[in-house]
């Protein structure tokens, strides 16, 4: 990507952004509302797109940094950035997002570049869709759907597409008023007693919000099965750990690294929505699982965090997070800040944490001083290369909660299997051996104590 120039704070303010071109067109929503019209027009084709920022607040270099990012989602979606600008304001507009002599501006840009969408680094409400749509004469989208469209293209399991689809369904909701003329017509009056029946507008949202509700009972039984899962992990006391950050920052990376886990990796922007969970063990054979999760950006659409919450509970029961930053961006320190905002909306803000600096060797010196001063107990690695691995296994290891009870046992030597049990599940604190057997000292979940309680030792 070009370089971003802002310059201070004129209302004409411009960004040039010009990428590589990719065009494809982007998956739709559902089939099954194929005969919707107002769904089919906004089964988006991005191709040739122009960017619009509103800078409220911050510093430039801030507002920079946002609309590149807006960028690289417009790129993963499958589009040409073609050009690209920022207003300066106290507030967005109202009623068209930036101000109308920006619009009009904006209009004379789409004609000149042949663009056939504007995308907004920010939510637009209805209204706003509306009047732009109305003024530029192109398709417009804003950041919540253009990252709704990326998940929708990048799901793989049943379960990730139905949170995306159920994202999708209700950010659309609100937003079917006055897409199109067609949502004027009427169905159902026949004869002059009749009525005039229902709007296409009425049926289009009773469609819509029969497919939430069909979507939220198929979630409702895929979250009972990760609660089973989750269940056998706490009868058995293996410790959690989840892998959380900004998206590309390199946290399958991490897992393929620690776990040899095989995961997808590619320099792309939510590459991996569906989690994927590995048992690992530490350096002296404690078993416990690491979670890899969705990535996080500025801003996340509250219909994905609403959607996707049964995924996210796999961070909330974990016992350690492995906050993972990207050591290459410009700014590390704000994903971090943007990554602890969503843990704390879904409740997993007071779970342990530990900041890992990934792509090590691409940060700048004074940025890793800035960010050990912040971060006194971050560790630095490279995935890529293996840098500070070993260091991060052994925090992982000396961070895991210690089980409950403390044992002291004989065990025989044909119970191999009671050994097994007690270096996966436990904390072995003394080992040495007699001619009855391991004579171990350990903490150990409840459920292994008992199974100990006959080699208990007597002395």
């Amino acid at each position: 990507m070009v370089g971003i120039t802002l310059s201070q704070p004129t209302p004409d303010t411009e960004l040039h952004v010009e990428e590589r071109a990719a065009l494809r067109r982007v998956e739709g929503l559902s089939t099954e509302l194929s005969d919707i019209s107002e769904v089919e027009y906004r089964q988006l084709r991005l191709e040739r797109v122009v960017l619009v920022g509103v800078w409220t607040e911050g510093t430039a270099a801030q507002a920079k940094l946002s609309m590149a990012e807006l960028a690289r989602l417009a790129e993963t979606a499958g589009s040409q950035v073609l050009d690209a600008i920022v207003q300066r304001r106290n507030k967005p507009d109202p009623s068209t997002f930036v101000g109308s002599g920006k619009v009009l501006e904006l209009r004379e840009i789409v004609v000149a570049e042949e663009a056939d969408t504007v995308i907004c680094d920010g939510e637009l409400s209805p209204g706003q869709l509306q009047a732009l749509e109305k003024a530029l004469k192109v398709k417009v989208v804003d950041r919540t759907w253009l990252i709704l469209d990326i998940f929708a293209q990048h799901a793989r399991s049943r379960e990730g597409k139905a949170q995306v689809e159920l994202a999708q369904y209700q950010y659309m909701l609100p937003r079917l008023r006055g897409w199109g003329e067609a949502l004027s017509r009427q169905s159902g009056g026949i004869g002059a007693f009749r009525g005039p029946g229902e709007t296409k507008l009425e049926i289009d949202r009773r469609r819509i919000r029969t497919q939430i509700a069909r979507l939220r009972r198929q979630l409702a039984g895929m979250v009972q099965a990760r609660q089973v899962q989750r269940s056998d992990r706490r009868r058995h006391q293996t410790p959690a750990v989840a892998i959380v950050g900004y998206t590309n920052a390199g946290k399958s990376s991490l897992l393929n690294r620690l776990t040899d886990a095989g995961v997808l990796v590619q320099d792309e922007l939510f590459a991996t929505l569906d989690p994927t969970v590995r048992r690992t063990r530490t350096e002296s054979g404690r078993e416990y699982t690491l979670a890899d999760t969705v990535g996080f950006v500025r801003h996340l659409p509250h219909q994905l965090v609403e959607a996707f919450q049964s995924t996210l509970d796999e961070v909330n029961d974990a016992d350690l997070l492995l906050n993972v930053i990207d050591g290459g961006d410009p700014e590390p320190l704000g994903q971090l800040a943007a990554v602890r905002e969503v843990l704390a909306d879904i409740g997993a803000g007071e779970v342990l944490e530990l900041v890992v600096v990934n792509k090590i060797e691409l940060i700048p010196s004074d940025l890793l001083a800035e960010i050990r001063h912040r971060e006194p107990k971050a560790v630095g690695v490279s995935a890529h290369t293996g840098q500070g691995i070993d260091e991060l296994k052994a925090l992982v290891a000396e961070r895991l909660p210690l089980p409950e009870v403390r044992v002291d046992v004989v065990v025989p030597f044909d119970r191999g299997d009671l050994t097994s049990a007690l270096h996966e599940h436990g904390q072995i604190l003394a080992n040495d051996y007699t001619a009855d057997g391991a004579r171990m000292s350990a903490l150990v979940p409840g459920w292994l104590a008992a199974r100990l309680e006959p080699y208990q030792s007597k002395g």
